[in-house]
C-alpha cells in the first residue's frame, strides 16, 4: 500500500494462507529433480593454473576460499609475491599465484570501490613498484561491489601513474575508492554479466627479470 504496488490476487492469497516453508529433503515434489554442481571457485583455479602452464608459466594455487578484509589480503599476498620475487620463496620465478574465495570490505569512506580492487590497490601499496610483478582481480559474476565492473589489472608502473595524475594511491585506499582509481588508470575489468559466480579470482604474476631487486 505503501508503494501503490499492485499484487497479484493470487500472490496475495499465498502470502495471508501461512504456508512458508520451503521444500524439506524427502518430499516427494523432489523425486524427479536431479542436482549436478558444473562450476566451483576450485574448478576455475584450475582451469586458470591450467592456461598459466600451457603457456609455460609455474601455477600454483594458495587456496580457493580465503577470507578477511580485502586490504589485509593485499598486504599479506604482497609480501609472499616479494618472497618469491626477491628470495625465491616458497617458489621461483617465474611463476602466478592463484587464489580465491571472497573478503569483505569495511567502508570507511565514500568512494565507489569493491572487494577486488580494494584488494589490488592494497597489494600494489605493499609491492612498492616491483618491477616483475603484475596481478589481476576481479568478481567472476562481473560485478565488484556496484559497479558493472568485475575487477581490474595491476602493473608494476599503476602506482607511479597515479601519482602523475595527482592521484595518491593511500587516500584511495582509505576513501574505498579502487574503482575511480583504476578507472582513471584505464585498467579497469569489463566483462559484462558472466551468469555464473565462483567467488572472486585473483591472478599474481611474478616474472623473472633476471635482478631480484625492486
Amino acid at each position: 500500500r505503501r508503494y501503490a504496488i499492485e499484487v497479484p490476487a493470487n500472490v496475495r492469497r499465498l502470502l495471508e494462507s501461512g504456508e512458508g516453508e520451503t521444500v524439506k529433503p524427502g518430499d516427494p515434489r523432489l523425486a524427479g529433480i536431479e542436482t549436478r554442481m558444473i562450476a566451483t571457485p576450485q574448478m576455475a583455479l584450475e582451469t586458470a593454473a591450467l592456461v598459466a602452464r600451457d603457456s609455460g608459466v609455474p601455477a600454483y594455487i594458495l587456496g580457493d576460499r580465503l577470507e578477511g578484509e580485502a586490504r589485509d589480503v593485499g598486504t599479506v599476498m604482497g609480501g609472499i609475491a616479494l618472497q618469491v620475487a626477491d628470495r625465491r620463496q616458497p617458489f621461483a620465478p617465474p611463476c602466478v599465484l592463484l587464489s580465491g574465495g571472497e573478503t569483505t570490505v569495511t567502508v570507511r569512506g565514500s568512494g565507489r570501490g569493491g572487494r577486488n580492487v580494494e584488494f589490488l590497490l592494497a597489494l600494489g601499496i605493499s609491492l612498492h613498484g616491483h618491477s616483475g610483478i603484475h596481478a589481476v582481480a576481479g568478481d567472476t559474476d562481473g560485478v565488484d561491489g556496484l559497479e558493472e565492473i568485475a575487477g581490474a589489472y595491476l602493473a608494476p608502473d599503476s602506482l607511479e601513474r597515479a601519482w602523475s595524475k595527482g592521484i595518491n594511491p593511500k587516500d584511495s585506499l582509505a576513501n574505498n575508492d579502487g574503482h575511480r582509481f583504476f578507472e582513471a588508470l584505464g585498467d579497469s575489468v569489463i566483462t559484462g554479466p558472466t551468469l555464473t559466480n565462483v567467488n572472486d579470482f585473483r591472478a599474481i604474476l611474478i616474472a623473472d627479470d633476471g635482478t631480484g631487486n625492486r
